[in-house]
């Protein structure tokens, strides 16, 4: 969405409100402004999307028993927790950014987890590995082009593209984490083999039917 420019005159009481609110919101003062008139004109900025985007996803998840979502209104990002049923029970985040762009957008997701178990880390990254092989083929089979995947040591990141309505983008979101979630648990409580988690990944995201 197009920026431009203009000169206000405001109230110093009014200014001194709407910084002291937008450093609430850890925004910027023009940042602020903007989203308080563009509520009022009940035009959608991008960051409004997002926001309503992750306000969605947070209230799909909130019946989970798998994932605490966190969320602060106009942040680009938000974040899911997870915990693992493993010695000294360690967590797993997921944290997703989201960037609006017309009718499309991008972002990443991110699997941050931090252990110093050898054993565990080894487990995780061979079933990352897994899931890229899985989507790979998946959006080869589908003729779309494919996703951008990193691993770091203590996280995996994923690229995401935005080609959905509002509501389809949320319930992917919230649908395509508690898939990963739940599939990355059988793995390492070795209660699957890759061939049965690629089946329960092809059923889960046809289900779905939302591609990231």
């Amino acid at each position: 969405m197009k920026k431009t420019l203009y000169s206000l005159t405001l109230s110093d009481e009014v200014v001194r409100e709407i910084d002291l609110l937008a450093h609430r919101r850890g925004m910027s003062r023009s940042g602020l402004i903007n989203e308080i008139l563009a509520e009022y004109v009940q035009v959608m900025t991008p960051q409004r999307w997002v926001s309503e985007v992750f306000r969605s996803v947070e209230e799909l998840l909130a019946p989970s028993r798998e994932l605490v979502p966190f969320f602060v209104p106009n942040a680009s990002s938000m974040s899911m927790k997870s915990s693992l049923a493993y010695k000294y029970r360690p967590t797993v985040k997921y944290e997703v950014e989201l960037r609006r762009t017309g009718n499309g957008g991008d972002g990443t997701l991110s699997v941050i987890f931090r252990t110093q178990s050898e054993e565990l880390i080894q487990e995780m990254t061979q079933f990352f590995r897994l899931w890229k092989q899985f989507e790979d083929r998946r959006f080869a089979r589908l003729g779309l082009p494919g996703r951008v995947y990193e691993l770091y040591p203590g996280r995996f990141v994923r690229s995401i593209v935005l080609d959905g309505a509002q509501a389809d983008t949320a319930e992917g979101i919230a649908g395509y984490v508690q898939c990963f979630d739940r599939l990355m648990k059988l793995w390492l409580a070795g209660q699957a083999s890759p061939e049965e988690l690629e089946q329960a990944y092809e059923r889960e995201m046809t289900q779905l039917g939302v591609t990231l």
